[in-house]
C-alpha cells in the first residue's frame, strides 16, 4: 500500500513539475507552431490541473513538501509552496493535530534549511514561506503555539538567511493582524493583544537584529584605519563582499518590519532607553544603502498622534546630534547630483522635517512646559533649504509646515522666525516663477520633474496647486511683517518696470516680437503680480489706516499706469497690478481718472489695429480683464467712483457707439459697472429712467417686428443667424455673424441688468428712496427693482427664444442645419474634455484663436445663449421678485417654453436647466407663491424626469450585460462613456433638485454645487446617518400631498438606489428617501408598495455595498424601514427570507425582540449590527472578492475574557438606598 501512495505521489509530482516548469516552454513552442487559441487551451487546461489538485488532491501537504525542495527550479518550488499555503487556509480547520504538527515542523524545517543563500534566493520564495508561517499563527497563536516566539528566534540565530524570513514574518504578522485586520475579531484581539504582552522582547529583538547586522555589515565595508591617507582608497575585499551584503540585506528587513510596529506600538518601546531607537535611526540616515528604511521608520515616528505627554520625548529630535545627522544627510544625498535613490530619500527627509514642525506646534503651547527648542533657528535654516531647492515637489512639501509656524499662537511670536519671514519671502519670489516643466531645459527644476511628473500638463495642473498655497503662507507671514513684504514686493514691481522684454526662444502666434507663456519676461511677471497680490491685501488688513505706506503704494501705481507695451501677456499683468494697487487710490481720490484711463484703453486692445484675422485667447484675455477689474473696482468701491459717474457713462456710450469695436460681452460688462453705480443713486426714480435710458437700443431691436418674428419661428430663426448656410470657407467667411451678435447683445444685456440692479442694503435708505412698497405678513418689507418694468417688457420675446432654442432640437430643424453647421447644437470640444475630466491641452492655451472656425463660433452662440437665457430666468425671481413671481400665467408660459419638447433636449443642454434656472426659481420664490407657480412646474418635470432617467439607466444596463470583447471600446473618449458620464452628472442634478426642493437641513447650505464634471473621485464621508432635523420644507410638503407628484419623487429617489453613481447614491440615501418616506408613513401604504421601497435599498446595498460611505447609509436605511415598518407588514419577513445565505434563527430572534415590545430592547448600534449580518449576503463586494474563495478562521479559548463582578447583578434586584449603599462599599 504504502508503495502504491508513493508511486501515485511520484506521479503526482511528475505532472505538477511537467505543469509549472518544463511544460510551459514547451507550450510556448507548441503554440507558436499551433497558434495563439490552441495555446491558451493547452495553458487553461494545465492551470485546470493544478486547481483542481489543490483542491481535492488528498495527499496535498506531502506533494507540496517534496515541490518545495530547494533542488527544484523556483517555479516549481513556488507552487510547492503555494499548495502548502492553500491547505493552510482552506483545509486547516479538517486537519488532525499531528497533521498540523507535521505540516508546522517542515514548514519551519524549510526556513531551517531549506532555502538558498539569503542572496540568491528568489524574493517570491521568500514572501510565499512567510505568509504560510503567517497563516499558521493566524490560526493557531498564542493559544496551541505558546513557543513561536522562541522558534523564531531560535530560527533567526543560524544564520542571515533565516533572520530575514523572521523578519518577512514578523512583519507580515503585524500587517494582517493590525494594518489589514484580514482575520475575526477574537483572533485579532487575542494575537494583537499577545503581541503588546511580548512588545519589550519582539522590540529589543529587532533592534538588536538591527544593530548587530548594521554593525557588521559597516566593519566589513569601511576603509581600515591604518590605510595612509594619500593612499588610493581600497575597495573592499571581494570575498567579504556576499557577507556585507547579506547583513545589509538583513538591516534593510528589521528597518522594514520596525516600520510595521512603530506605527501602533505604545511610545513607550518607541522612547526606550533614553531613545536608542531614535538614536539608531538619525545615525542610518548616513548610511546609503540603509538610509531611505531609516528615513521611514523615523517619519513613522514623528508623524505619531496621541496624548501630549507622550509625544514629548519625540523633542529629542531638535538635540544637537540629532539635528546633525540630519542635517549632514540631507547635504551629502544633496550634494550627489540628482540619482534616484537620493533624491526618495530627500523627500523623506522633508516628510521628517515636516512633521517635526508639526509636533513641534502640537507641543509648544502655553499650556505646556515644553519651551522652544535651542536648535530652532539651525531646524529653520534646515528647512528653508528645502524650500529653496531646485525639485519644486519638495519645495511645496514645506508650505503646510511654514503655514503652521506662521499662524502659531506662541511660535510666531518668536525672533527667531520673524527674522526668517524676509528670507521666506525671497524664496518665495523664485518658487512663484512657473519653470520647471519636464519638457523644458530651462531651469534645473525641470530634471526633477521629469522624475515627478508624467507630463506638462500634469506639472502644469501641480504647479497652480502650489502656487495657490504659496499665496496662503505669504498671507500669514505678510500679516507678522507686512512691511518688508511690501517693500519686496514693490523693489519687484520697479524692476520689471524698467527690465526689458526678453521673449525667449518661443515666438508668440499672436504676433512677432510678443511673449508666450515660456517667455523668461512673462513668467516674471506672472510670478511678481501674484506675490504683489498676495502681499497687498493682509497688509490692508493687518496696519492700522494711518500706517499704511500710501505715499510709497500711489508712486508704485503711478509707475503702473505710465507703463506702456503691446505684449497682451504682459499687460494682462499690469492690469492686475492695476487692481491690486487699487486700494491706495481711496486714500488718494485724485488718481482714479487716470486708472479708469489706463483700464478703458485695454477694453479696445489689439496688437494689430483694424485686423481681420480673429483675436487670439490672449488678446481677448486683456480686453476681458479690463473689463471685469472695472466691475470690480465698480462693485467694491462704488461710492468712490460715483462722482465720475458721468465721465465713465460718457466713455461708455462712446465705446457702444460703434459696433464693431466690442464684443457683445465686453459691451455687457461695461454696462454692468454702469449698474452697480447706479445702485449707490439710492433713488428709485432716477434709477429706474437711467435703467430705461440703458436699455433703450436693446428694448428698441428686441422689441422690433423683425427680432420678434425671428424669436418666434424656429426656421427663421435658423436663417435669421446662418445655421442653413453652406460657405465655401469655413474659417474667415461668416456672412450672419452680425445678427448672432445682435441677439446675444440683447441678452447679455438683460442678463447684466437683472443681476446687477438692486435696491439699497439698509432698509432705512431703502424706504427714502422709495423702493419699499409694502411689508409682507411676518414683517418682512418687500422691495421693488428699478429694473423691473424694462426687464419685464423684454420677458416675452425671451421665453419665445427659449422655446425656439428647444424646438431647434427637433428633428425636422435639424435636417434645416447646412452642411456646415450640421452638428452646430452638439456639444463643444472643451465641454467634453470637462465631462470626462481631460486636460487643456497648455501649450497652445493662449495663442490659438478663441474660436477657429465658424462652425465653433456657431457651437460657442448656441451653447451661451442657451444657458444666458436660463441665467435670467434664474436671476429673475431674486431680483425683481414680486413683480416677476405675480406675473399673469407664469407658470403656463414657462410650461410652454423652457419645457417644452424635452424628449429631444440632449443631456449637456438639460442640465444647465435645471441647475441655472429651476433650482435658484425654487430657492428664491416665496412660499405663497409655491401651489400657483412652483407646484404646477415641479409635477410634471419631476414625472418626466424619472421616466428620462429610468430609460437612461436602463439601456446603460444592457449596454454593460451586451457589453463583450468584441464590442468593447477602450477609447476614453467614446461616444458611450461620454453618454454614460452625462447621465450620471444629470442624475446628481436632478437628486439635488429634488432634495433642495423637499428637505429642510438645518445648518447646511442648499446651494452647494454638484460635483464638478469629470471628477468622481470626491471624497466620500462615512459619518452618514441622516441628520434628526432632515424635515420635508413646506414646499416638500406641498408637492408630497399631490398623489402624481409624490410617486415620482419616491419612485425616482428609491430607484436611483441602485443606479451606477456611487455619490448620487450616497446623497440621496442621506438626505432624501428616508425624510420622503416618513411623510407617507402615516397613510395607509399597500404591501407592494412597502416591499418594493424594502427591495429598492437592498438592490442598492447589492450595487454599492463595496462602497464603505454607501454601505453605511443604505444599512441604515434599511433598519429603519424594517425596524418601523416590519410591525404593520409582515411581507418585509418574506423579503427577508429571500436574502442570500441569511440565517432563519437569527432572523427568528430579531424578529421576535422587535415585535415583543415587552422584551428589553438592545442599543441601537447592537440592533443595527445585528441587522447588518442578516442582511449581509446581499451587500455588494468589490470585482475583486466576488470570486475568492472564503477564509474560515477559528476561534480559539479567548485568553482574555472580562469577569463580570456579582456586583452587577445584585445592583438591579435591589433598592435605591441599596444601590447607593452597595457601590460605596469597598
Amino acid at each position: 500500500m504504502l508503495e502504491s501512495i508513493g508511486g501515485s505521489l511520484a506521479g503526482f509530482c511528475y505532472q505538477l513539475r511537467w505543469c509549472c516548469g518544463s511544460a510551459g516552454e514547451a507550450l510556448q513552442r507548441w503554440g507558436a507552431e499551433n497558434g495563439v487559441k490552441a495555446w491558451r487551451g493547452k495553458m487553461l487546461m494545465a492551470r485546470t490541473f493544478c486547481e483542481e489538485f489543490k483542491e481535492k488532491c488528498p495527499v496535498c501537504v506531502p506533494c507540496g513538501l517534496k515541490l518545495a525542495e530547494k533542488t527544484q527550479t523556483a517555479i516549481v518550488r513556488h507552487f510547492g509552496l503555494q499548495i502548502l499555503e492553500h491547505v493552510v487556509k482552506f483545509r486547516w480547520n479538517s486537519m488532525g493535530r499531528l497533521e498540523k504538527v507535521y505540516l508546522k515542523n517542515n514548514v519551519m524545517g524549510l526556513i531551517s534549511n531549506g532555502t538558498q543563500p539569503i542572496l540568491e534566493e528568489e524574493s517570491h520564495i521568500k514572501d510565499v514561506l512567510s505568509r504560510i508561517v503567517v497563516e499558521m499563527i493566524k490560526r493557531e497563536w498564542p493559544q496551541h503555539w505558546p513557543d513561536m516566539l522562541k522558534e523564531l528566534d531560535a530560527l533567526s540565530k543560524q544564520g542571515e538567511t533565516q533572520t530575514e524570513l523572521v523578519m518577512f514574518i514578523l512583519l507580515r504578522l503585524a500587517e494582517d493582524v493590525v494594518t489589514f485586520q484580514t482575520l475575526p475579531a477574537q483572533r485579532r484581539r487575542d494575537i494583537q493583544q499577545t503581541l503588546t504582552q511580548n512588545m519589550e522582547k519582539i522590540f529589543s529583538f529587532l533592534l538588536n537584529t538591527l544593530q548587530q547586522n548594521v554593525n557588521k555589515y559597516r566593519r566589513m565595508v569601511e576603509v581600515p584605519q591604518e590605510q595612509d591617507a594619500l593612499s588610493s582608497p581600497q575597495k573592499m575585499d571581494a570575498s567579504q563582499e556576499p557577507k556585507a551584503q547579506a547583513n545589509c540585506r538583513v538591516g534593510i528587513a528589521a528597518l522594514n518590519t520596525l516600520a510595521g510596529y512603530i506605527d501602533w506600538v505604545a511610545m513607550s518601546h518607541i522612547t526606550a532607553d533614553n531613545c536608542k531607537l531614535l538614536e539608531m535611526l538619525c545615525l542610518l540616515l548616513n548610511e546609503p544603502e540603509l538610509q531611505v528604511g531609516a528615513a521611514e521608520c523615523l517619519l513613522i515616528v514623528v508623524s505619531r498622534k496621541g496624548k501630549l505627554e507622550d509625544r514629548k520625548p519625540l523633542m529629542v529630535l531638535f538635540g544637537d546630534v540629532a539635528m546633525h545627522y540630519i542635517l549632514s544627510a540631507a547635504q551629502t544625498a544633496d550634494g550627489e547630483g540628482l540619482v534616484e535613490k537620493h533624491y526618495v530619500f530627500l523627500k523623506r527627509l522633508c516628510q521628517v522635517l515636516c512633521s517635526l514642525g508639526s509636533q513641534l506646534c502640537a507641543l509648544v503651547i502655553s499650556e505646556s512646559d515644553v519651551e522652544t527648542p535651542a536648535n530652532f533657528g539651525k531646524y529653520l535654516e534646515s528647512f528653508l533649504a528645502f524650500t529653496t531647492h531646485p525639485s519644486q515637489f519638495l519645495r511645496s512639501s514645506t508650505q503646510i509646515t511654514w503655514g503652521a509656524l506662521f499662524r502659531h499662537e506662541v511660535l510666531s511670536r518668536d525672533p527667531l522666525l520673524l527674522a526668517m519671514i524676509p528670507k521666506y519671502l525671497r524664496a518665495s519670489m523664485t518658487n512663484l516663477v512657473k519653470v520647471g516643466f519636464p519638457s523644458k531645459t530651462d531651469s534645473p527644476s525641470c530634471e526633477y520633474s521629469r522624475f515627478d511628473f508624467d507630463s506638462d500638463e500634469d506639472f502644469n495642473c501641480f504647479f497652480n496647486s502650489f502656487r495657490a498655497q504659496q499665496g496662503e503662507v505669504i498671507r500669514m507671514a505678510c500679516r507678522l511683517d507686512p512691511r518688508t513684504g511690501f517693500q519686496m514686493a514693490g523693489e519687484w514691481l520697479k524692476y520689471q518696470l524698467s527690465t526689458p522684454v526678453d521673449i525667449g526662444a518661443m515666438n508668440s502666434k499672436t504676433g512677432e516680437g510678443l511673449c508666450s507663456i515660456f517667455s523668461p519676461s512673462f513668467v516674471q511677471w506672472d510670478a511678481m503680480t501674484f506675490f504683489l497680490e498676495s502681499i497687498i491685501s493682509p497688509m490692508f488688513r493687518t496696519l492700522d489706516k494711518e500706517k499704511i505706506p500710501v505715499t510709497e503704494g500711489i508712486e508704485l501705481l503711478q509707475l503702473v499706469l505710465s507703463f506702456e507695451t503691446k505684449d497682451p501677456l504682459i499687460l494682462s499683468c499690469v492690469l492686475s497690478n492695476v487692481s491690486a494697487l487699487f486700494p491706495f487710490v481711496t486714500y488718494r481720490p485724485e488718481y482714479l481718472p487716470e486708472v479708469l484711463s489706463k483700464l478703458f484703453a485695454s477694453v479696445t486692445f489689439e496688437v494689430v489695429e483694424e485686423s481681420k484675422a480673429p483675436r487670439t485667447r490672449a488678446v481677448k484675455n486683456v480686453r476681458r480683464h479690463a473689463c471685469s477689474s472695472i466691475i470690480k473696482m465698480c462693485r467694491d468701491y462704488p461710492q468712490l467712483v460715483l462722482p465720475n459717474f458721468d465721465m465713465l457713462y460718457n466713455h461708455v456710450k462712446q465705446l457702444l457707439s460703434n459696433e464693431l469695436l466690442l464684443t457683445q460681452m465686453e459691451k455687457c460688462a461695461l454696462m454692468e459697472a454702469l449698474v452697480l453705480i447706479s445702485n449707490q443713486f439710492k433713488d428709485y426714480q432716477r434709477q429706474k429712467l437711467f435703467l430705461e435710458e440703458l436699455l433703450s437700443p436693446v428694448s428698441t431691436m428686441w422689441l422690433s417686428d423683425e427680432m420678434k418674428r425671428v424669436l418666434m419661428n424656429p426656421e427663421d430663426f435658423i436663417r435669421y443667424v446662418g445655421a442653413d448656410n453652406k460657405l465655401a470657407d469655413p474659417i474667415m467667411e461668416d456672412p450672419c455673424g452680425l445678427n448672432r451678435s445682435r441677439i446675444s447683445f440683447c441678452v447679455y444685456t438683460i442678463l447684466g441688468v437683472v443681476k446687477r440692479a438692486r435696491w439699497p442694503a439698509s432698509l432705512e435708505e431703502a424706504k427714502a428712496g422709495g423702493f419699499v412698497i409694502g411689508y409682507m405678513a411676518n414683517g418682512t418689507p418687500m422691495y421693488r427693482n428699478p429694473c423691473s418694468m424694462q426687464v419685464l417688457e423684454l420677458l416675452d420675446n425671451l421665453l419665445a427664444l427659449i422655446r425656439t432654442h428647444n424646438n431647434l432640437y427637433m428633428p425636422e430643424m435639424v435636417a434645416k442645419l447646412g452642411d456646415t453647421f450640421a452638428k452646430a447644437l452638439d456639444m463643444m470640444e472643451v465641454e467634453k474634455n470637462g465631462i470626462l475630466g481631460l486636460p487643456q491641452p497648455l501649450l497652445e492655451l493662449y495663442d490659438s484663436p478663441v474660436f477657429k472656425t465658424v462652425l465653433e463660433r456657431m457651437q460657442g452662440f448656441f451653447c451661451t445663449l442657451y444657458d444666458n437665457c436660463f441665467h435670467i430666468l434664474g436671476n429673475a425671481g431674486s431680483s425683481m421678485q414680486q413683480d416677476f413671481y405675480t406675473v399673469d400665467g407664469l407658470a403656463a408660459e414657462l410650461l410652454n417654453s423652457a419645457f417644452v419638447n424635452l424628449n429631444n433636449i440632449p443631456d449637456y443642454r438639460l442640465r444647465p436647466l435645471l441647475r441655472v434656472f429651476v433650482k435658484p426659481l425654487v430657492l428664491s420664490c416665496p412660499p405663497e407663491h409655491y401651489e400657483s407657480l412652483i407646484c404646477p412646474i415641479l409635477g410634471p418635470l419631476f414625472t418626466y424626469l424619472h421616466m428620462r432617467l429610468s430609460q437612461k439607466w436602463q439601456l446603460i444596463n444592457q449596454r454593460s450585460l451586451l457589453c463583450d470583447e468584441e464590442t468593447a471600446d477602450d477609447n476614453p473618449e467614446s461616444q458611450e462613456m461620454l453618454e454614460e458620464q452625462l447621465v450620471r452628472l444629470l442624475t446628481r442634478e436632478v437628486m439635488d433638485l429634488i432634495t433642495v426642493c423637499c428637505v429642510s437641513k438645518k445648518g447646511a447650505e442648499h446651494n452647494n454645487a454638484v460635483a464638478a464634471d469629470g471628477d468622481d473621485e470626491e471624497m466620500m464621508s462615512t459619518d452618514v446617518s441622516p441628520p434628526s432635523s432632515s424635515e420635508l420644507t413646506e414646499l416638500g410638503k406641498c408637492l408630497m400631498k399631490q398623489e402624481n407628484v409624490c410617486t415620482a419623487l419616491l419612485i425616482t429617489a428609491f430607484t436611483s438606489l441602485s443606479w451606477k453613481d456611487t455619490l448620487s447614491c450616497q446623497r440621496t440615501t442621506t438626505q432624501l428617501c428616508w425624510p420622503l418616506l416618513k411623510q407617507v408613513l402615516t397613510g395607509n401604504l399597500i404591501p407592494d408598495a412597502v416591499t418594493w421601497f424594502f427591495t429598492s435599498v437592498l438592490k442598492g446595498l447589492q450595487m454599492h455595498g463595496q462602497h464603505d460611505g454607501c454601505m453605511i447609509a443604505l444599512v441604515h436605511l434599511a433598519f429603519q424601514i424594517y425596524e418601523t415598518l416590519r410591525p404593520r407588514y409582515a411581507e418585509l419577513k418574506t423579503v427577508m427570507e429571500q436574502v442570500p445565505e441569511i440565517q432563519k434563527e437569527p432572523l427568528e430572534q430579531f424578529d421576535s425582540k422587535l415585535l415583543n415590545p415587552t422584551l428589553q430592547k438592545l442599543t441601537d448600534k447592537r440592533r443595527k449590527d445585528h441587522f447588518k449580518r442578516l442582511i449581509a449576503g446581499c451587500i455588494g463586494k468589490p470585482l475583486g472578492e466576488q470570486f475568492r474563495k472564503e477564509v474560515h478562521i477559528r476561534n480559539l479559548p479567548s485568553l482574555f475574557k472580562k469577569v463580570k463582578p456579582p456586583l452587577e447583578v445584585d445592583l438591579l434586584d435591589n433598592s435605591e438606598d441599596g444601590t447607593l449603599i452597595a457601590l460605596f462599599e469597598p
